[in-house]
């Protein structure tokens, strides 16, 4: 079983190539993105908490992350692997799931980071907003989404580089043409 972190900037794309990884390879996907959003349509009180946050450009907290993922991915089948979409978002939570994982007898396996220039990030985000009808893809938020990317999350680059698993990919070009140098770093794996 091989755990993936996607990594990248918001409309960097993770989400799209996390499907056709899954497609592929038959991973399990967790989207912390996803999870958060059915939270908030349910109206939970994670979902109303983690919604102040969202809409404020803010990340949610670490130990709420953690807790959620960690029930997330225990309660998946095993299968070939798990891609982890979202998570983590700053140092302390890599750290967070690099225990949780430990204390299931794994790891991740590899970093795949998507690499795109903010002006192809915001014009991607504002065209999704306008067909997806997501509240927080409209250019004031992006733009403190991008900003709190750059000052809290970029600093895992390193970190995963650190620990010799990262792997970066041009996130720009055709799907395929991304997808074909995702799918090489996995098949060396």
């Amino acid at each position: 079983m091989k755990n993936l972190v996607i990594f990248g900037a918001p409309g960097s794309g993770k989400g799209t190539q996390s499907d056709i990884l899954v497609a592929k390879y038959g991973f399990d996907h967790i989207s912390t993105g996803d999870v958060l959003r059915a939270e908030i349509k349910a109206g939970t009180e994670l979902g109303n908490t983690a919604k102040g946050y969202i809409d404020n450009g803010q990340l949610i907290p670490d130990s709420l992350m953690v807790d959620i993922l960690a029930a997330t991915y225990d309660a998946l089948p095993k299968t070939k692997g798990v891609i982890f979409d979202g998570f983590p978002r700053t140092i302390p939570q890599a750290e967070a799931l690099k225990a949780m994982l430990a204390e299931r007898g794994t790891a991740v396996h590899a970093m795949l980071e998507l690499n795109v220039p903010d002006e192809m990030l915001m014009e991607r985000l504002i065209n999704r907003g306008k067909t997806s009808g997501r509240a927080d893809d409209n250019e004031e938020t992006i733009a403190k989404r991008l900003g709190v990317y750059h000052s809290q999350t970029s600093p895992l680059i390193e970190w995963y580089e650190k620990e010799g698993i990262r792997n970066s990919v041009q996130g720009y070009g055709s799907l395929e043409e991304i997808n074909a140098k995702l799918c090489a770093v996995i098949d060396a794996l």
